[in-house]
């Protein structure tokens, strides 16, 4: 009998709740950390941006309307869908070149950041908002509001536990997201959108590419729908000047390329770069 040959999977994008294939048909081959091949990954193109972009943009109101309560309910139950495929997703970060330990670690540490960013979504507007003291027969309201659609490009180096850190402070403040995973490692945002798709997640409000980060980058900073983008995982200074550049053109938000401590307190500064502060003023006894 001949020996068996394995088969190994080509992955979709994840758009508006489906998995679609890229409309380019284009693929890229992802390696182990030894060089063996692993799978296909879907090379998203410009029209996926767009497509992705429509679905975010789509779905959009609807996550921004729901309760802040609601949308950290529905973020713990990912890390509740995390945590009950632990497995896999240590599997993937192995196959990344994690040791079984950092593996585990990472997982553990990425289901924790998406119960602390849970917990924040109805928090945040009495932290960042509430009334203000004004001399005069008025009140004077700030309130939190997202920014919109955010299209982001992923940490390149933590696939899991830096890709859940640009994805959750987003979502939980009421803003939907395009995201490109990491180019090298994508299987881990594979594994999460599998997670999603079985979630609570309303379709389109994560949406997750694959593919090259100096191909897409120019389209998710020229996009003129995209209200902020994320240059968290362009390690090139040209690529990331020149998207900021296309972003002034429409004057969308830019958060500029960082690579910190991803397994640091996170803080507040992400979720505050997502959201607006609006100010009402309403005229006391009427």
């Amino acid at each position: 009998m001949s020996k068996r040959v394995s088969v190994r999977k080509t992955y979709k994008l994840y758009v508006g709740g489906k998995f679609p294939r890229s409309e380019s048909g284009r693929t890229y081959l992802v390696t182990a950390s030894d060089g063996s091949l692993l799978a296909n990954a879907a090379r998203a193109s410009r029209k996926d941006v767009r497509d992705a972009v429509a679905a975010a943009r789509k779905a959009q109101p609807g996550w921004a309307g729901a309760t802040a309560y609601l949308r950290g309910q529905i973020t713990y139950r990912v890390a509740e869908m995390v945590e009950g495929r632990r497995g896999q997703f240590i599997e993937e970060l192995r196959n990344s070149g994690a040791t079984i330990k950092a593996a585990e670690a990472e997982v553990d540490a990425t289901v924790d950041r998406l119960v602390w960013y849970a917990g924040w979504a109805d928090k945040l507007p009495q932290v960042l908002g509430g009334a203000n003291p004004v001399a005069g027969p008025f009140f004077n309201h700030s309130t939190p509001e997202p920014v919109g659609v955010a299209a982001m490009v992923a940490p390149q180096n933590d696939a899991l536990l830096g890709l859940v850190s640009v994805i959750a402070p987003a979502i939980v403040t009421g803003n939907t997201v395009v995201v490109l995973a990491s180019q090298d490692r994508p299987l881990p945002a594979v594994a999460l959108a599998e997670a999603l798709a079985t979630s609570d997640v309303p379709g389109g409000v994560v949406n997750i590419l694959t593919g090259q980060v100096a191909e897409l980058t120019p389209w998710f900073a020229s996009h003129a729908d995209v209200n902020a983008v994320d240059l968290c995982g362009v390690a090139d200074a040209d690529l990331a000047r020149d998207a900021e550049t296309a972003a002034a053109e429409t004057l969308t938000r830019v958060l500029r390329p960082a690579n910190p401590d991803w397994n640091a307190d996170p803080g507040l500064d992400r979720l505050r770069r997502f959201v607006e502060i609006k100010t009402v003023w309403h005229p006391a006894g009427v």
